[in-house]
């Protein structure tokens, strides 16, 4: 199982990326995610741009500093 959360702008973290999805939630606009592993275990799914997620694969890692966008680390 994993933990769904709203990552803030303030929020740090870093991971390995588990799986990458894709989907038009409201029917008009595509909307990328991966699910992360992070350090402690936890995964949690966190919506990133469009070409961060055309970048990267699963086992990937991914860094978020605070104020910033996630990169691959």
């Amino acid at each position: 199982m994993f933990k769904s959360h709203k990552v803030g702008r303030d929020d740090s973290w870093e991971g390995a990326v588990v799986t990458r999805s894709r989907g038009m939630l409201d029917g008009s606009n595509m909307y990328h995610f991966v699910e992360v592993r992070l350090a402690d275990g936890d995964v949690v799914k966190v919506r990133i741009d469009r070409r961060l997620w055309k970048s990267i694969a699963v086992g990937d890692r991914i860094v978020k500093s605070p104020g910033a966008d996630p990169v691959k680390g």
